[in-house]
């Protein structure tokens, strides 16, 4: 055969072509094996778990309650299923540290509720309220100081609606539209006694949302001319002048008085960015904060200028209390507050007095001085200067007013945990201040509980007291054995107690309302470990209870769970406790060592004595929330919940300064005392946790080998991105930044040899959780090889609400663990469901 030359050329040249192309096919083939194994992206649809987590999550909800102000009737209020991810993923806009529906003129994140019904306490007759709105989307319940309505707003596909129940018809309408809600807090409230609402409207004659501007007219310029100005680290900030005027327009409100039941409307000459409103207990005054300009672009609408002015009922201004700058500038530190006047309110037990707090010393926690804060008072007609009142040797915590010769005073400390309760005489001008309790907040064995209280003529809590004028104190009643709530009687004489009631074994029973002293009658809400909450009317004096509801256990297929309040200790001493859940059904000597899941929340402590406490009951119902790990207990696992992870720095010591040990620490005391047990197989044991628990469960993988797989929702991995503090941190990163360093798994991801799922809604909004916190963790994870997954889930933030969202987020977990935790056969994971 003749081959010609230019023949073998065109050979030769095919033979190098395909070895070529068979080098780019192998090359190709081995990148993309490569991604495959070790590094690819997903967009895959929402899946659901096993069907036994499913039904677990669409077990119906249990109503909410509320007791009315007689407390002849309590609301039943009906809790809808998850939301669908079509009602979480509406239009929303985030800016001055909100989040709002520009549809509704709401809040872009609240919960709804579908339904309404009323129970009379003494026969038990439960009726269903007519006349509500079609695919009711309900809150903001608020019963009417005589207690004959509720208001409720209701979400409609354009606006927020008032509606008005009237109690003794069982019925529902209609009152206005257009509210505005897009600042937290109640969107109305009740005037005084008489029916008559004060409500946040849209402004008259808005027109039309601001338009984005097509060009910039020129760059966002921010400039600090000297001075500290330390904040946290917060999501959601106005960013440019186009988000102050969309602040600005959806915040603007103003006030209408709407009379109950007829509806008719009244509108007040009172507007603006409203952030409080409310009417003195006589309903003749109303006193309002109010937002000003200039907006800030580094701190939340809460910290922004703003003026607090009262108003006659009539919106007559009578006369502006404080004028205050943006709170740009706060000191650094957990008891730093802004200087000037601040937390108002009404005196509950006066017709129309006015009181605020300021701080004695700059607002500033290193300031060493007698008096932190005082009260002063200003009564009506509110002319003249304020009277001063108490002084608090700490921070200013609160106030329950009883009458002019006697109120209680609460204050604290937070870097000595420490807190005071006092009592004094509103109306007398001497110091009259006597200290009632001088304790540690973290010590709960030593808790005295909450004074009670009671609804005045003006429907405003004061201090419930017998005729001897003695007090009540309810209370968790925290103690070694667990949580055992009880009721005392104080005298304020000698300051000696007399119990009177104590929750007994086998049930935790909660004092709910006091409803008579004198004969012993209060409402509880009881539950066992096998029978779901429940409220009763229980006389303390003859041991009668009487059920009021009849709440159906949602969870009959736990039933069989076997729980235990398991009690160990670290190997410095310090006494622990968790929850042990095993499977239904479970034989030890027949089954052996479970898979486990540990769950745990890092807290910190002043005290190892307090750190060592029992925290619950070993008799409360077992309970489920979306983020809940007891669903993995019908999957076989053995489950440690809510096990004690706590972090200590006794006298000048910070918590911080060993963390990473006594976390450690914590954790093996925990796998040891489940392991000895003989319920958990140690090479099978997964540790988890949400926010602050997922950045433990990344310092638990970088720092010990104690687990075979991890699971870290919504945390934050990387300190130095939160460099003004975080948690109980109170130190900036340059004061402490090896503490910030060592504290980071992100600056250990080289470390993190076993598997870590990371899971995080993709709209978190929680101060130092951003988003970014699990993609650049992943990225550091990815890049030195490490076994690692993120999901991100659309539209959701800190917690997780879709019904897809959740369902979702339990199909990822339970594929994490059936293959790192329960390490199935390679047979076994075949049959798993894949997208």
């Amino acid at each position: 055969m003749h081959i010609t030359v230019k023949s073998f050329c065109n050979f030769i040249n095919l033979i190098i072509l395909v070895e070529a192309m068979q080098k780019i096919y192998l090359f190709t083939t081995t990148i993309l094996l490569f991604f495959m194994t070790y590094s690819y992206a997903q967009n895959i649809p929402y899946q659901s778990p096993p069907q036994v987590i499913l039904d677990l999550v669409d077990a119906p909800n249990t109503p909410a309650v509320s007791l009315s102000p007689d407390k002849n009737f309590i609301l039943l209020i009906d809790v809808p299923s998850l939301p669908p991810i079509e009602e979480v993923a509406e239009e929303e806009l985030r800016i001055g540290g909100l989040r709002i529906n520009p549809r509704t003129n709401g809040s872009s994140r609240a919960s709804t509720f579908k339904g309404l019904a009323i129970k009379n306490i003494s026969n038990a007759e439960e009726k269903r309220i007519s006349g509500l709105p079609d695919k009711p989307r309900l809150e903001n319940f608020s019963w009417s100081p005589d207690g004959q309505y509720i208001a409720c707003t209701h979400t409609t596909e354009k606006d927020l609606e008032l509606w008005v129940v009237d109690v003794s018809a069982y019925a529902a309408k209609k009152v206005c539209s257009g509210l505005n809600d897009a600042v937290y807090g109640l969107p109305y409230t009740w005037m005084g006694t008489r029916p008559m609402l004060l409500v946040k409207l849209v402004p008259d004659q808005r027109g039309d949302a601001p338009q984005a501007p097509g060009i910039p007219a020129g760059p966002v310029v921010q400039e600090n001319a000297g001075g500290a100005a330390p904040v946290r680290t917060y999501q959601d900030l106005l960013k440019s002048p186009y988000d102050e005027l969309l602040f600005e327009y959806y915040t603007s409100s103003q006030l209408v008085k709407i009379d109950v039941p007829g509806g008719h409307q009244e509108v007040l000459p009172i507007q603006g960015i409203i952030t409080d409103f409310n009417v003195s207990p006589d309903g003749n005054f109303v006193l309002v904060e109010r937002i000003k300009k200039p907006f800030s672009y580094i701190v939340p609408y809460y910290r922004f200028p703003q003026e607090v002015t009262i108003f006659d009922q009539n919106g007559l201004l009578i006369r502006q209390i404080a004028d205050l700058p943006a709170a740009e500038k706060i000191p650094k530190g957990f008891n730093a507050v802004a200087e000037g006047p601040r937390s108002f309110g009404w005196r509950n037990d006066q017709p129309a007095t006015v009181y605020w707090v300021e701080a004695q010393d700059g607002g500033d926690p290193k300031n060493e001085v007698p008096v932190r804060d005082q009260l002063f008072m200003l009564k009506a007609p509110f002319i003249g200067s304020p009277t001063p009142s108490i002084k608090f040797s700490l921070r200013y915590r609160g106030i329950t007013w009883g009458d002019g010769k006697m109120a209680i005073g609460h204050e604290f400390w937070w870097s000595t945990r420490q807190e005071i309760t006092s009592s004094w005489s509103p109306d007398v001008a001497e110091d009259t201040k006597q200290i009632l309790y001088d304790r540690s907040y973290e010590d709960h064995y030593t808790d005295p509980g909450d004074f009670q209280t009671e609804l005045n003529a003006n429907g405003k809590s004061i201090l419930l007291r017998d005729p001897e004028n003695r007090l009540y104190l309810a209370g968790i009643g925290a103690s070694p054995e667990g949580n055992r709530p009880f009721v005392d009687r104080y005298n304020p004489g000698d300051q000696s107690t007399e119990r009177l009631w104590r929750s007994e074994a086998p049930y935790y029973e909660i004092p709910v309302k006091i409803l008579d002293a004198e004969k012993g009658l209060m409402i509880t809400r009881r539950e066992s470990e096998d029978t779901p909450p429940n409220y009763f009317l229980r006389n303390w004096n003859s041991g009668d209870l009487q059920p009021i509801t009849g709440f159906p256990n949602p969870y009959v297929m736990l039933s069989g769970v076997k729980k235990e309040l398991v009690k160990y200790a670290r190997n410095d001493g310090v006494e622990l406790t968790g929850t042990l859940y095993l499977p239904p059904g479970y034989n030890q000597e027949k089954d052996g060592a479970l898979p486990a899941l540990m769950w745990a929340y890092p807290r910190e402590y002043k005290s190892a004595d307090a750190a060592s406490q029992v925290r619950n009951s070993p008799y409360e119902f077992l309970r489920l929330s979306y983020g809940s790990p007891l669903f993995w207990v019908l999957r076989g696992y053995a489950i440690f919940d809510n096990f004690a992870m706590p972090i200590i720095g006794e006298g000048d010591e910070e918590p911080n300064e060993t963390f990473v040990p006594q976390l450690v620490a914590g954790a093996q005391a925990a796998i040891d005392k489940i392991v000895e047990m003989g319920v958990a197989d140690r090479e099978r044991i997964g540790v988890g946790g949400h926010s602050y628990g997922a950045f433990m469960t990344a310092n638990l993988l970088a720092h010990s080998d104690l687990f075979a797989a991890g699971i870290a929702r919504s945390g934050a991995y990387n300190r130095t991105l939160t460099p003004f503090g975080f948690q109980s941190e109170e130190r900036t990163y340059w004061e402490a930044p090896e503490i910030y360093n060592t504290m980071s798994p992100f600056m250990h991801a080289d470390k993190i040899k076993e598997p870590i799922l990371l899971i995080h809604g993709e709209a978190d909004n929680n101060s130092g959780t951003f988003p970014i916190q699990s993609e650049r963790f992943y990225a550091a994870l990815k890049g030195h090889g490490a076994t690692t997954r993120l999901v991100m889930l659309p539209h959701e933030s800190h917690g997780y609400r879709a019904r897809e969202s959740i369902l979702h987020m339990l199909w990822e977990m339970d594929q994490w663990l059936e293959k790192y935790v329960k390490k199935i056969t390679p047979e076994q994971r075949s049959t798993l469901k894949t997208p």
